[in-house]
């Protein structure tokens, strides 16, 4: 009786289940190859943004603290509302009280270079700002006539805002009594020009109009007048747009 040799089979076999084992270890990995290729983090490509363009979000190149535009940490000064500035400098409240005629010396001179103008000053003499009418009440007429209703009135330069005098200051109005020059068809017989500090009779009653007597050689013809200023030199460019 023979007996039959299998070692040549089970050689064989172990040699084929590990050339199995062998493939199965060096295919690919088919849930990475469906997902597709992964990206090192090392090489991932950076696109810069275009010039001026901002950063798309979460794009490396945008700055975490990035600030969308530059604010201003305190609004701008503004002047206070209570408070107005005087042409030729100084400042006032703007509601300042109306000026008490006790507080007030008023002075008519004639301008020097000027024959025909006159310079109105008025003197705050009070502790305190205190604020005029634009410009004051003002006419021409004789001091002896009874009717003084027909006097002359100058024409006034536009504006009706109040003006602030400080304490211890001047406001300056200029009445040209003859700007055309004329040396005939003047009107006769004017020899005073009152003053009225304040036109608004609710602040300043009609007897506390001064009176200033004018040379007997005076012409008056059409007389235009300024708003109160704080020097002659802008009260005389207030004058000159008397009319226009």
């Amino acid at each position: 009786m023979s007996v039959r040799r299998r070692r040549p089979l089970l050689v064989t076999a172990v040699l084929a289940v590990g050339a199995g084992l062998v493939l199965t270890a060096c295919g690919p990995d088919n849930t990475d190859q469906a997902a597709g290729p992964k990206a090192s983090p090392t090489t991932a490509a950076v696109t810069p943004a275009p010039t001026g363009a901002a950063p798309a979000a979460g794009s490396p190149t945008a700055p975490a603290t990035a600030a969308a535009s530059h604010t201003p940490t305190s609004a701008p000064h503004t002047p206070s509302a209570s408070t107005s500035a005087r042409p030729g400098g100084g400042s006032a409240p703007a509601d300042a009280t109306p000026c008490d005629i006790n507080n007030l010396s008023i002075h008519v001179t004639a301008r020097p270079g000027a024959p025909s103008q006159r310079v109105i000053e008025v003197h705050n003499t009070g502790a305190k700002a205190c604020s005029l009418s634009s410009s004051p009440g003002v006419n021409l007429g004789n001091s002896t006539a009874r009717d003084q209703s027909n006097n002359i009135r100058p024409v006034l330069a536009s504006g009706t805002l109040r003006f602030p005098v400080p304490a211890g200051q001047n406001a300056y109005v200029v009445i040209d009594l003859n700007p055309s020059g004329a040396t005939t068809g003047t009107t006769p017989d004017i020899n005073e020009i009152n003053v009225l500090a304040d036109q608004d009779d609710t602040n300043m009653p009609l007897a506390a109009t001064h009176n200033f007597p004018l040379t007997p050689d005076t012409r008056v013809l059409n007389p235009h007048m300024g708003n109160y200023r704080a020097t002659v030199a802008e009260a005389v460019t207030s004058m000159a747009a008397a009319g226009k």
